[in-house]
Protein backbone atom coordinates (compact mmCIF):
# COMPACT_ATOMS: atom_id res chain seq x y z
CA UNK A 1 0.00 0.00 0.00
CA UNK A 2 1.35 3.09 -0.83
CA UNK A 3 0.01 6.68 -0.18
CA UNK A 4 0.60 10.11 -1.49
CA UNK A 5 -0.95 13.57 -1.56
CA UNK A 6 -0.07 17.03 -2.75
CA UNK A 7 2.12 18.09 0.18
CA UNK A 8 4.79 15.45 -0.56
CA UNK A 9 3.40 12.51 1.67
CA UNK A 10 5.07 9.56 0.77
CA UNK A 11 5.10 6.45 2.50
CA UNK A 12 4.14 2.36 2.01
CA UNK A 13 3.95 -0.57 4.13
CA UNK A 14 5.33 -3.97 2.45
CA UNK A 15 4.50 -7.23 2.87
CA UNK A 16 6.73 -9.52 4.02
CA UNK A 17 6.87 -13.12 2.92
CA UNK A 18 8.89 -16.25 5.02
CA UNK A 19 11.68 -16.33 2.12
CA UNK A 20 12.23 -12.70 3.16
CA UNK A 21 12.46 -13.24 6.41
CA UNK A 22 15.27 -16.18 5.97
CA UNK A 23 17.08 -13.35 4.63
CA UNK A 24 17.70 -12.52 7.89
CA UNK A 25 16.82 -8.68 7.70
CA UNK A 26 13.27 -7.28 6.22
CA UNK A 27 11.28 -4.18 5.75
CA UNK A 28 8.05 -3.06 7.07
CA UNK A 29 7.32 0.35 6.17
CA UNK A 30 9.34 3.37 4.80
CA UNK A 31 8.35 7.11 3.94
CA UNK A 32 8.24 10.39 3.92
CA UNK A 33 6.48 13.18 5.70
CA UNK A 34 7.08 17.20 5.63
CA UNK A 35 4.48 18.39 8.61
CA UNK A 36 3.37 21.86 8.17
CA UNK A 37 3.45 24.72 10.97
CA UNK A 38 0.51 24.12 12.72
CA UNK A 39 0.00 20.84 10.59
CA UNK A 40 -1.82 17.75 12.48
CA UNK A 41 0.33 15.28 13.42
CA UNK A 42 1.03 12.03 12.98
CA UNK A 43 -1.78 12.05 9.48
CA UNK A 44 -4.61 10.27 9.76
CA UNK A 45 -4.31 7.93 7.07
CA UNK A 46 -1.91 5.24 8.55
CA UNK A 47 -2.95 1.78 9.26
CA UNK A 48 -3.85 1.10 13.48
CA UNK A 49 -0.72 -0.80 14.12
CA UNK A 50 1.13 2.56 13.72
CA UNK A 51 -1.24 5.27 14.03
CA UNK A 52 -0.97 6.91 17.99
CA UNK A 53 -1.69 9.61 19.84
CA UNK A 54 1.08 11.41 20.81
CA UNK A 55 -0.24 11.94 24.36
CA UNK A 56 -0.35 8.62 25.03
CA UNK A 57 2.29 7.45 22.78
CA UNK A 58 2.47 3.26 21.45
CA UNK A 59 4.57 0.34 21.26
CA UNK A 60 6.05 -0.85 17.92
CA UNK A 61 6.44 -4.66 16.98
CA UNK A 62 9.29 -3.25 14.78
CA UNK A 63 12.55 -0.89 14.56
CA UNK A 64 12.22 2.32 13.06
CA UNK A 65 15.06 4.85 11.95
CA UNK A 66 13.38 8.42 11.91
CA UNK A 67 15.50 11.34 10.40
CA UNK A 68 14.36 14.97 10.81
CA UNK A 69 15.72 17.12 8.06
CA UNK A 70 13.90 20.36 8.76
CA UNK A 71 12.11 21.62 11.96
CA UNK A 72 11.88 20.62 15.49
CA UNK A 73 9.87 19.31 17.89
CA UNK A 74 10.50 16.37 21.28
CA UNK A 75 11.08 12.82 21.71
CA UNK A 76 10.39 10.27 24.62
CA UNK A 77 10.50 6.96 25.87
CA UNK A 78 10.66 4.24 28.05
CA UNK A 79 14.66 4.82 28.50
CA UNK A 80 14.67 8.59 27.43
CA UNK A 81 13.13 11.49 29.52
CA UNK A 82 11.60 14.05 27.24
CA UNK A 83 13.79 15.66 25.07
CA UNK A 84 14.14 18.57 22.45
CA UNK A 85 15.02 17.40 18.36
CA UNK A 86 15.65 19.13 15.50
CA UNK A 87 17.18 18.58 12.06
CA UNK A 88 20.01 16.71 11.82
CA UNK A 89 18.71 14.48 14.75
CA UNK A 90 18.18 10.47 14.21
CA UNK A 91 15.64 8.67 16.38
CA UNK A 92 15.87 5.15 16.71
CA UNK A 93 12.66 3.41 17.72
CA UNK A 94 12.90 -0.36 19.46
CA UNK A 95 10.35 -3.23 19.52
CA UNK A 96 8.09 -3.15 22.46
CA UNK A 97 9.07 -0.13 24.12
CA UNK A 98 7.07 2.81 24.62
CA UNK A 99 7.73 5.90 23.19
CA UNK A 100 6.47 9.58 21.77
CA UNK A 101 7.21 12.26 19.10
CA UNK A 102 5.97 14.78 17.41
CA UNK A 103 6.84 18.11 15.93
CA UNK A 104 6.44 21.71 17.27
CA UNK A 105 2.85 23.09 16.24
CA UNK A 106 5.20 26.64 15.25
CA UNK A 107 7.53 25.02 13.15
CA UNK A 108 6.31 21.56 11.71
CA UNK A 109 9.23 19.08 10.79
CA UNK A 110 10.31 17.33 7.73
CA UNK A 111 10.83 13.29 8.72
CA UNK A 112 11.87 10.06 6.71
CA UNK A 113 11.72 6.97 8.86
CA UNK A 114 11.83 3.36 7.67
CA UNK A 115 10.62 0.53 9.93
CA UNK A 116 12.54 -3.40 10.04
CA UNK A 117 12.99 -6.31 11.89
CA UNK A 118 14.70 -9.57 11.72
CA UNK A 119 17.85 -11.02 13.57
CA UNK A 120 20.61 -9.07 12.04
CA UNK A 121 18.93 -6.36 13.35
CA UNK A 122 19.06 -8.15 16.97
CA UNK A 123 22.22 -9.13 16.74
CA UNK A 124 23.51 -5.49 15.98
CA UNK A 125 21.73 -4.48 19.19
CA UNK A 126 22.55 -7.41 21.44
CA UNK A 127 26.46 -6.02 20.68
CA UNK A 128 25.50 -2.41 21.59
CA UNK A 129 25.90 -0.77 18.34
CA UNK A 130 22.54 1.18 19.06
CA UNK A 131 21.06 1.30 22.54
CA UNK A 132 17.94 2.29 23.92
CA UNK A 133 19.74 4.48 26.21
CA UNK A 134 20.63 6.90 23.81
CA UNK A 135 18.13 6.15 20.62
CA UNK A 136 18.91 9.89 19.31
CA UNK A 137 21.88 10.27 17.25
CA UNK A 138 23.35 13.92 15.66
CA UNK A 139 24.36 13.06 12.47
CA UNK A 140 23.43 16.46 11.43
CA UNK A 141 22.30 17.27 7.65
CA UNK A 142 23.58 14.22 5.83
CA UNK A 143 22.70 14.43 1.72
CA UNK A 144 23.67 10.97 1.37
CA UNK A 145 21.57 9.94 4.15
CA UNK A 146 18.56 11.60 2.40
CA UNK A 147 19.40 9.63 -1.07
CA UNK A 148 19.29 6.55 0.46
CA UNK A 149 16.22 7.04 2.37
CA UNK A 150 15.11 8.12 -1.09
CA UNK A 151 16.46 5.41 -2.68
CA UNK A 152 14.41 2.98 -0.43
CA UNK A 153 10.83 5.03 -0.88
CA UNK A 154 11.82 4.47 -4.56
CA UNK A 155 12.47 0.58 -4.47
CA UNK A 156 9.64 -0.01 -2.13
CA UNK A 157 7.10 1.95 -4.65
CA UNK A 158 8.80 -0.15 -7.83
CA UNK A 159 8.15 -3.62 -5.75
CA UNK A 160 10.78 -5.47 -7.91
CA UNK A 161 11.90 -9.36 -6.98
CA UNK A 162 14.00 -8.86 -4.38
CA UNK A 163 13.15 -5.76 -3.38
CA UNK A 164 13.38 -6.83 -0.01
CA UNK A 165 16.63 -8.01 0.33
CA UNK A 166 17.53 -4.54 -1.30
CA UNK A 167 15.92 -2.64 1.17
CA UNK A 168 17.91 -4.89 3.45
CA UNK A 169 21.01 -3.66 2.39
CA UNK A 170 19.50 0.00 2.12
CA UNK A 171 18.87 -0.09 6.22
CA UNK A 172 22.40 -1.74 6.55
CA UNK A 173 23.60 0.99 4.42
CA UNK A 174 21.94 3.43 6.72
CA UNK A 175 22.90 2.23 9.86
CA UNK A 176 26.69 2.15 9.28
CA UNK A 177 26.33 5.75 8.29
CA UNK A 178 24.56 6.87 10.95
CA UNK A 179 27.17 4.79 13.22
CA UNK A 180 30.02 6.64 11.06
CA UNK A 181 28.59 10.33 11.10
CA UNK A 182 27.38 10.24 14.77
CA UNK A 183 30.78 8.81 16.16
CA UNK A 184 33.04 10.71 14.49
CA UNK A 185 30.41 14.21 15.12
CA UNK A 186 31.23 13.04 18.94
CA UNK A 187 35.04 12.41 18.26
CA UNK A 188 34.87 15.96 16.32
CA UNK A 189 33.22 17.73 19.25
CA UNK A 190 35.90 16.56 22.07
CA UNK A 191 38.83 17.42 20.02
CA UNK A 192 37.45 20.85 19.62
CA UNK A 193 36.31 21.00 23.40
CA UNK A 194 39.49 19.79 24.14
CA UNK A 195 41.75 22.99 22.54
CA UNK A 196 38.96 25.27 23.71
CA UNK A 197 40.23 23.59 27.38
CA UNK A 198 43.72 23.67 26.28
CA UNK A 199 43.55 27.41 25.25
CA UNK A 200 42.48 28.39 29.03
CA UNK A 201 44.89 26.39 30.88
CA UNK A 202 47.36 28.69 28.65
CA UNK A 203 45.72 31.50 29.60
CA UNK A 204 45.88 30.59 33.77
CA UNK A 205 49.35 29.60 33.05
CA UNK A 206 50.41 32.52 32.03
CA UNK A 207 48.33 35.56 33.76
CA UNK A 208 50.86 37.34 34.96
CA UNK A 209 52.51 37.74 31.31
CA UNK A 210 50.74 39.02 28.22
CA UNK A 211 49.93 35.86 25.95
CA UNK A 212 48.47 36.65 22.52
CA UNK A 213 45.41 34.91 21.16
CA UNK A 214 47.45 34.16 18.25
CA UNK A 215 50.20 32.66 19.75
CA UNK A 216 47.62 30.78 21.71
CA UNK A 217 46.43 29.42 18.21
CA UNK A 218 50.18 28.69 16.97
CA UNK A 219 50.30 26.44 19.76
CA UNK A 220 46.95 24.71 19.24
CA UNK A 221 48.28 24.30 15.76
CA UNK A 222 44.86 26.18 14.18
CA UNK A 223 44.19 29.18 12.56
CA UNK A 224 43.63 31.92 14.69
CA UNK A 225 40.06 32.97 12.69
CA UNK A 226 39.10 29.43 13.68
CA UNK A 227 40.29 29.78 17.37
CA UNK A 228 38.88 33.07 17.78
CA UNK A 229 35.59 31.60 16.60
CA UNK A 230 35.05 28.35 18.12
CA UNK A 231 36.51 29.81 21.28
CA UNK A 232 33.13 32.87 21.36
CA UNK A 233 30.92 29.82 21.00
CA UNK A 234 31.66 28.22 23.44
CA UNK A 235 33.06 30.28 26.37
CA UNK A 236 30.87 33.48 24.96
CA UNK A 237 34.10 35.37 25.22
CA UNK A 238 36.69 36.14 22.45
CA UNK A 239 39.92 35.26 23.20
CA UNK A 240 41.17 38.71 24.85
CA UNK A 241 38.29 38.56 26.47
CA UNK A 242 38.54 35.79 28.50
CA UNK A 243 42.08 36.88 29.46
CA UNK A 244 41.15 40.09 30.46
CA UNK A 245 38.87 38.68 32.57
CA UNK A 246 41.04 36.22 34.31
CA UNK A 247 43.39 39.08 35.23
CA UNK A 248 40.56 41.30 36.61
CA UNK A 249 39.23 38.23 38.60
CA UNK A 250 42.87 37.79 39.75
CA UNK A 251 43.47 41.48 40.70
CA UNK A 252 40.21 41.14 42.82
CA UNK A 253 42.14 38.14 44.75
CA UNK A 254 45.03 40.54 45.44
CA UNK A 255 43.45 43.50 46.24
CA UNK A 256 40.96 41.44 48.94
CA UNK A 257 43.81 38.90 49.81
CA UNK A 258 47.17 40.51 49.91
CA UNK A 259 48.38 44.43 51.22
CA UNK A 260 50.20 44.96 47.84
CA UNK A 261 49.69 48.41 46.44
CA UNK A 262 47.87 49.07 43.38
CA UNK A 263 50.71 49.69 41.47
CA UNK A 264 52.45 46.42 41.99
CA UNK A 265 49.39 44.77 41.57
CA UNK A 266 49.34 46.17 38.12
CA UNK A 267 53.37 45.40 37.51
CA UNK A 268 52.60 41.86 38.85
CA UNK A 269 49.85 41.35 36.32
CA UNK A 270 51.99 43.18 33.47
CA UNK A 271 49.27 46.38 32.42
CA UNK A 272 51.33 48.71 30.64
CA UNK A 273 50.69 51.10 33.71
CA UNK A 274 49.16 51.99 36.31
CA UNK A 275 46.44 54.27 35.21
CA UNK A 276 45.73 51.57 32.43
CA UNK A 277 45.08 49.23 35.05
CA UNK A 278 42.84 51.37 36.93
CA UNK A 279 40.55 52.53 33.98
CA UNK A 280 40.35 48.48 32.91
CA UNK A 281 39.85 47.59 36.42
CA UNK A 282 36.66 50.08 37.15
CA UNK A 283 35.33 49.52 33.77
CA UNK A 284 34.95 45.97 34.22
CA UNK A 285 34.05 45.68 38.02
CA UNK A 286 32.36 49.56 38.20
CA UNK A 287 35.02 50.31 41.56
CA UNK A 288 38.64 51.46 41.42
CA UNK A 289 40.74 49.23 42.46
CA UNK A 290 41.11 50.68 45.83
CA UNK A 291 37.17 51.48 46.48
CA UNK A 292 37.32 47.56 45.71
CA UNK A 293 39.71 46.79 48.27
CA UNK A 294 38.02 48.56 50.62
CA UNK A 295 34.26 47.62 50.26
CA UNK A 296 36.31 43.90 50.43
CA UNK A 297 37.18 44.43 54.61
CA UNK A 298 34.18 46.77 54.88
CA UNK A 299 36.21 50.08 55.08
CA UNK A 300 34.24 53.09 54.47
Amino acid sequence: MIRLNDFGVNFKYLLVSERDKQFGLWVNTVGFQPIQKGGKYPLTNHPSDYFFNTAKGRVLREYQLLYITKGEGFFESDSTKKRKVEKGCLIMLFPNQWHTYSPLLDSGWNEYYIGFEGPMIDNLVQASFFTKENPVLEVGFQDNLVNLFSRAIETAKEDKIATQQYLAGLVLHILGKVLSVSKNIVTENAEIYQKIERAKIIMSENIYKDVAPQQIAEKLNVSYSWFRKVFKNYTGYAPTQYFQELKINQAKHLLAETSQSVKEIAFELNYNSTEHFFSIFKKKTGFTPIAYRNYQRGIG
